[in-house]
């Protein structure tokens, strides 16, 4: 069970594909997690040139950083998605697939695009907070 609630307002627009806001209790963990990048354990990038296989990478590395944290998927309260593109169809491309990772959990998103990011031949990178109540 999760300890994020989702919030979604009558008076905004509902074309976003996610809850507007989100809320965790007084009791839960707040977990920051730094941006997930598409790269393999060798630091090599991988899926070069392909906006949703980086996508793809991210959000497995994204679930190995939440869970060495005690956290899934099902615990992130937010999320930005950086992408190096400025045309809307690579983020198009890279939102669908976090938006389908994420399934029904549609946490608060930004979805950006960028002039460049960090490793070489990098087009996608996604920073996440999750919360969690810790059992006992």
């Amino acid at each position: 069970m999760t300890a994020v609630t989702l919030i979604r307002s009558a008076q905004l627009s509902d074309v976003a594909q996610y809850a507007y806001a989100a809320t965790a209790p007084k009791d839960a963990r707040l977990i920051f997690l730094a941006g997930a990048c598409p790269l393999n354990p060798d630091g090599s990038t991988v899926a070069v040139g392909d906006y949703a296989g980086q996508a793809a990478a991210c959000i497995e590395n994204l679930e190995t950083a939440l869970a060495a944290a005690g956290a899934a998927l099902t615990d992130v309260i937010s999320t930005r998605v950086l992408v190096a593109s400025d045309r809307q169809p690579d983020l198009g491309a890279a939102w669908a697939v976090v938006r389908d990772a994420f399934g029904d959990h549609d946490v608060p998103s930004t979805l950006m695009g960028v002039t460049v990011l960090g490793y070489d031949h990098q087009l996608v990178e996604i920073e996440a907070v999750a919360a969690v109540v810790d059992e006992g």
